[in-house]
């Protein structure tokens, strides 16, 4: 396999480092937490090789909403990254097609492009409102299909898919015999509507992957999971995590323990300042004039563009935005995109640095842009 490194992660805040910065509007997740804070008490924990599977209580509490998932349906990996590039690698062959809605995460487009798997890409349309079209994914399903990938809530967008458009995806996924990937990362940030089941409840075919980084600020903890009701499968992935990792690090699976122990009122806490950060971003677009959006219903980015009749020399933009007023979005090439678009990101900041990160590029839009 050849790696190519993404640029998401090339000029991500943390290579670039965050002492550099003073106001992210780069980040896709709610402020990093102090593991002071969780009052984890670890002294009496065993350094030992964890169960491969991941701890049971810890599937346990990944499962426990739902009716449906048991624990032998969850693998939990060193972070969603991992899973999702557990599910490539075991799924796909350089004789293998599968389906991407991009925009979407980078591993899901490069981890494939590695095995030298043969892709068709369908681009989300931002006239469209980064609608998906069924008919579309439909039509591009081939024999050798095996996988259909998706974010939702969308990332970069915020986009949340439709439950009809979802069912249909799901059926399209048991017509072709292939599956359907759903990342959802951004699930527990849904600050606006209430919480769905993982989509892995509806079918065999459905891998559903998340982990503790975006919703609960622990990035740091190198803890996500895969959910899959196909046993068979199962045990493939978990031959692969074997491969790669063996078991995850036992401290990180405690503390992740905690965090879904205490889930309730560790994400009430959050969406609580989402939802006061978001209603400042909202008035804030709603005033100035160079970019244009759609709306976002969930997580905590959107992925504006800048409005037709102005111009952009990107590179002089971001620049500035940077050297000038210490401020950082997520251009579009993260996601393969024309850099008139941009990821901001309004769960990370605080609220007086949102405010003034907005005015920031306000101020260099007025200065950048022809």
């Amino acid at each position: 396999m050849k790696y190519t490194r993404m640029p998401i992660e090339i000029e991500s805040p943390e290579e670039m480092g965050y002492g550099n910065i003073r106001y992210n509007l780069a980040e896709s997740s709610v402020r990093d937490i102090y593991l002071r804070d969780l009052n984890v008490d670890l002294k009496d924990l065993v350094l030992f090789y964890g169960e491969h599977k991941g701890i049971a209580k810890l599937r346990e509490a990944i499962k426990e909403e739902s009716k449906v998932v048991t624990t032998d349906d969850v693998l939990v990996t060193t972070g969603a990254a991992t899973a999702l590039f557990i599910v490539a690698t075991t799924l796909l062959n350089p004789s293998d097609h599968l389906i991407v809605i991009r925009p979407n995460y980078g591993t899901n487009l490069e981890t494939p492009r590695a095995i030298n798997c043969a892709m068709s890409i369908i681009d989300l349309k931002f006239e469209n409102n980064f609608e998906m079209d069924v008919n579309e994914i439909r039509k591009a399903i081939q024999p050798n299909t095996k996988l259909i990938s998706i974010t939702n809530p969308h990332n970069p967008t915020g986009k949340v898919f439709d439950e009809k458009l979802i069912q249909q995806l799901v059926q399209l996924a048991e017509e072709s015999n292939c599956r359907l990937l759903v990342d959802e990362t951004y699930r527990d940030l849904n600050f606006q509507t209430e919480l769905k089941p993982y989509v892995a409840e509806l079918s065999d075919k459905v891998i559903s992957v998340s982990s503790v980084s975006k919703s609960f600020g622990a990035p740091g903890v190198r803890i996500g999971w895969l959910i899959c009701r196909d046993k068979k499968l199962m045990h493939d992935f978990l031959a692969a995590k074997e491969q790669i990792c063996l078991c995850n690090s036992v401290v990180d699976e405690e503390i992740a323990f905690h965090l879904l122990h205490n889930k309730k009122a560790i994400l009430e806490k959050n969406h609580e300042h989402i939802r006061t950060n978001f209603a400042y971003f909202k008035h804030w677009f709603a005033q100035q004039e160079y970019l244009e959006w759609v709306e976002p219903q969930a997580g905590v980015v959107c992925f504006p563009r800048l409005k037709a009749n102005y111009k952009m020399d990107a590179e002089k933009f971001y620049d500035t935005m940077f050297s000038k007023y210490g401020t950082i979005v997520g251009p579009g090439h993260w996601f393969e995109q024309n850099k008139i678009y941009m990821r901001i990101g309004f769960g990370y900041p605080t609220l007086d640095e949102l405010k003034t990160g907005l005015d920031n590029l306000n101020e260099c839009c007025k200065s950048s842009l022809a």
